[in-house]
């Protein structure tokens, strides 16, 4: 098969509809329009939400909560089961966890969750660490190190 070759599924895709060209098209004069009034302007119609002039739904609903967006921390999470393909003594810190693309972006900082066994011996650096998530650390001989970023 070449790119010339492709075709859309037959009855996927329709022609273009071409208003305003005669009588005959079905779709002339008016063009679909109907006649005169607001959505017949160029330019006319309403804005989404509009309601004829009656307060809309979006003003006579309650506003709720609030956002924290200035002051949210987000941060790279881990599980300790992802640091088990990490081999014993080694110092585990963010920039290992982007190397090794267990992590995407380092964003606020790392927080450690507790999921899953680890039994490797290891030195974790990062922000925040879970309770169970530092029992099990500590648990299997290794340290952690609460990092400021």
């Amino acid at each position: 098969m070449q790119l010339h070759d492709l075709k859309p599924a037959v009855g996927s895709s329709k022609a273009n509809w071409r208003k305003g060209r005669g009588a005959g098209s079905g779709n002339g004069k008016t063009a679909g329009k109907g006649h005169k009034g607001q959505n017949a302007r160029s330019g006319g119609g309403v804005r989404p939400g509009f309601e004829g002039g009656q307060i809309p739904l979006y003003r006579k609903l309650p506003k709720r909560g609030f956002s924290n967006c200035p002051f949210k921390k987000e941060y790279a999470i881990v599980n300790v089961e992802d640091l088990e393909i990490f081999e014993n003594d080694t110092v585990v810190t963010v920039q290992l966890l982007l190397d090794s693309k267990i992590i995407r972006k380092e964003l606020d900082g790392l927080k450690v969750l507790g999921n899953g066994q680890l039994t490797k011996k290891l030195t974790v650096k990062a922000k925040i660490f879970s309770a169970t998530a530092k029992e099990k650390i500590e648990a299997a001989g290794g340290k952690t190190e609460t990092e400021e970023v």
